[in-house]
């Protein structure tokens, strides 16, 4: 199981504050040596080495060089940009609506051809229907967004849905039978939902796994995400949206996934399945 998506990003800072530490050891200076070459405060040197404080570029900069690394600034302005773009509150995201939200993602579902989604809550946006879609994001806008644009979001995912039908793709989609079960939007939006599953799955080029309610399962459910390519990982959080881009992550999530996938179901037993979800709808 993957560990709390939430700490990805704090562990990176923390990663990133004991390089900076680092530096300054291999150059043997102290806090307040350091701090007085920089012109700062020491309290300044002390709360980006223990990570209370998230260094600028500049900064960034300005340690390498008072440290003699000046080769090694680079990298690590990297790797703030990468930490910077990790983590999203929602209410950043979505301060202008939800269209704005589901627009951005566009160019990175242009340029992926290999997607894989494991979805624990709700069924992947991808593939869903146009109600159930609805339903989720007014649920959101409810929730958490000022501005009411949930027409116009629904038209941009739905929109988005075109690369299904694209070629030189491939997805593959895991799905807990817990999300057939929701409810979400009611009867009629859940049967809706579950015709929808069993359209798509029938694509040559999609892959539809539902992960079966087993007493003796192995593995608990984890968060949902999605894997791009081989070059990057999206959580959805409650508080907001975490992008991983490390090897050692991206590669953490292929292996969930791949577990997970060992334990789902396809072809005519996931249509059993979505059909014995439709029957208890009544």
């Amino acid at each position: 199981m993957t560990p709390s998506a939430s700490s990805n990003a704090e562990r990176a800072r923390k990663d990133l504050a004991d390089r900076l530490g680092e530096i300054r050891l291999d150059a043997g200076l102290k806090g307040s040596q350091l701090a007085r070459r920089l012109g700062w405060y020491p309290s300044k040197v002390s709360r980006i080495q223990n990570a209370t404080t998230s260094p600028s570029a500049d900064d960034i900069r300005a340690w390498c060089t008072a440290c003699d690394a000046e080769d090694q600034a680079a990298e690590l302005v990297q790797k703030l940009r990468a930490i910077e773009g990790m983590f999203v509150e929602w209410r950043r995201m979505e301060r202008d609506g939800l269209r704005r939200a589901q627009e951005s993602v566009r160019p990175l579902f242009e340029r992926t051809t290999r997607f894989r989604a494991y979805s624990s809550w709700f069924v992947p946006g991808l593939i869903q229907s146009r109600a159930y879609t609805e339903t989720v994001l007014r649920a959101v806008q409810r929730r958490r967004v000022t501005v009411d644009d949930v027409d116009a979001a629904v038209a941009s995912r739905m929109e988005r849905q075109q690369i299904l039908h694209e070629g030189g793709r491939t997805f593959a989609f895991l799905i807990e039978e817990s999300v057939l079960r929701s409810g979400m939007g009611g009867r009629e939006v859940m049967a809706g939902q579950l015709g929808q599953l069993i359209t798509v799955g029938s694509l040559p080029h999609v892959s539809l796994g539902i992960v079966p309610m087993a007493a003796d399962r192995t593995r608990m459910p984890v968060e949902g995400f999605w894997i791009y390519d081989s070059a990057q990982v999206a959580v959805e959080l409650v508080s907001g949206y975490l992008t991983l881009t490390q090897h050692h992550e991206v590669t953490m999530y292929a292996e969930t996934f791949a577990e997970m996938a060992e334990l789902a179901v396809y072809g005519a037993e996931a249509r059993s399945v979505i059909a014995l979800a439709l029957r208890a709808l009544g």
